[in-house]
């Protein structure tokens, strides 16, 4: 019994010494995890709260856009835009924020949100959107050598149709009537053959004096999406273009 007990013994002074050695560590060890899993939760715990803050001001934004009430609108754009400006709703509603002005005849306030959108929305679709719309209201306001700067920027390839058609509506109004055709060109060899946004293209380039590619491009990714978002850009064409 007494070798049992001075075994047990030994035992017990070897797992003291090992807790003398590394019992400091551990508990660190134990601390920091219960802090980064505390941390962790904590975070998504906000994160949660904060899109269900913003999705309620992109709401008020969105029903302000619906019944035309650029006031009611503002105040929710705004306070999503600085305190939630990092979030996926914010640049949304800019977008619709942007149309409703500049449906309200205020241009420079469309800008203003659009540009709003280019700098601090980090979905490359919204700022091409953004600058497709951008582009838009400068030809709208006669202003086309900045609509085709703003239309030179890099951009999603499913846009490239879309953007090489605006360039045309640009090119055109400026009287560039050769550039316009080559631009319309471009946009038709680079929407779906099947999409019947390129009768639209078609007329245009007919108007200018020019004719289909031989061969449009079968690869060419689909503009129905990008298309679609664009449809509605506060910035209406020119009479004599059609909109998408």
């Amino acid at each position: 019994m007494a070798a049992y007990d001075l075994e047990e013994q030994e035992k017990i002074d070897d797992l003291k010494a090992w807790w003398n050695q590394y019992g400091n560590t551990i508990s660190v060890g134990i601390i920091l995890a219960c802090v980064v899993i505390g941390g962790v939760q904590g975070w998504r715990w906000w994160a949660g709260r904060r899109a269900a803050e913003a999705a309620v001001l992109y709401q008020a934004v969105s029903d302000g856009a619906r019944k035309s009430d650029p006031a009611k609108a503002k105040d929710a754009m705004t306070t999503l835009a600085d305190k939630f400006g990092g979030t996926a709703y914010a640049p949304r509603g800019a977008l619709l924020y942007a149309k409703l002005l500049f449906d309200a005849g205020d241009k420079n306030g469309a800008k203003a949100q659009l540009a709003w959108v280019i700098d601090h929305a980090d979905e490359d679709e919204l700022r091409a959107i953004a600058r497709y719309r951008l582009a838009g209201v400068r030809l709208d306001e006669k202003q086309y050598d900045e609509a085709l700067k703003t239309l030179d920027a890099k951009r999603p390839a499913s846009f490239n149709g879309l953007y090489a058609d605006l360039r045309g509506d640009a090119l055109s109004a400026a009287g560039r009537a050769a550039d316009a055709r080559v631009a319309y060109q471009e946009a038709l060899a680079t929407l779906d053959p099947k999409s019947q946004y390129r009768s639209y293209v078609q007329v245009k380039l007919d108007a200018v004096g020019g004719a289909a590619p031989a061969t449009p491009a079968t690869t060419a990714a689909t503009p129905s999406a990008p298309a679609q978002a664009a449809s509605s850009a506060p910035a209406a064409p020119p009479a004599t273009v059609a909109k998408p």
